[in-house]
């Protein structure tokens, strides 16, 4: 026979298990709304920014299958309204190699200079870095050193996130100092058109050929200009 005191306890214990708070679900669907909207804030983002901003990549994974984003490569997205434009394939190479700096005939491309029209993104790292794998995105790679890599960067707000792409008068003195890479006459071309068009100054072009170190290359057909 139970004592009085044993018999109250299970009665209390009973009526709390019964009577226990139940608390509210998370609102599911007020989330995603949430993540959707930032992820249309950002335009193109990786799965480690939606993480980061305090969402699990479950709502990642409910974005893409809903409709709202879509994977551009591994670990690389889009909001499903980001409108791809000519510089969309720079904008990705930003987000998914953050210390790359556009370089060579993608920052002819992107400052309108010249004639060439590349199929890949060109990308600059600095020489003590590996180069990163780009999945199935068309980048390629070069090494520059620490003083050419730093020179001349311009930082450009472009629809999906901010860019890095040189100068000017930098990229025209790395298509120089890469000259036996694309050819003479790419450089050549990219002095006169980015000259005329006045796309930098002789002092700027000067000063970025002594870190290139092709001042003596490039003097014959700076004076060809005059």
């Amino acid at each position: 026979m139970l004592h009085p005191i044993q018999i109250s306890l299970e009665r209390l214990l009973r009526y709390h298990t019964i009577h226990k708070e139940v608390k509210p679900k998370r609102n599911t669907s007020t989330q995603i709304l949430k993540a959707g909207n930032f992820v249309r804030s950002l335009g193109v983002f990786r799965a480690r920014d939606i993480v980061a901003a305090g969402y699990s990549r479950e709502y990642l994974r409910r974005l893409v299958g809903q409709g709202h984003a879509r994977q551009l490569g591994r670990g690389l997205y889009a909001s499903a309204d980001f409108e791809a434009d000519q510089n969309s394939s720079l904008v990705e190479a930003a987000k998914r190699v953050p210390r790359a700096v556009v370089c060579l005939v993608s920052a002819l491309q992107f400052h309108r200079i010249g004639t060439q029209s590349p199929h890949q993104v060109w990308l600059a790292l600095p020489r003590d870095t590996h180069f990163p794998g780009s999945g199935n995105l068309p980048f390629r790679f070069c090494k520059f050193s620490a003083a050419s890599h730093a020179f001349g960067v311009q930082e450009h707000a472009l629809p999906g996130g901010t860019v890095r792409v040189y100068s000017p008068a930098k990229t025209v003195a790395d298509c120089f100092k890469y000259r036996h890479k694309y050819g003479l006459d790419v450089a050549i071309e990219a002095l006169r058109d980015g000259w005329r068009e006045k796309k930098f100054t002789m002092n700027e072009l000067s000063r970025a050929a002594v870190v290139c170190r092709v001042s003596r290359v490039i003097q014959p057909y700076v004076e060809m200009l005059a």
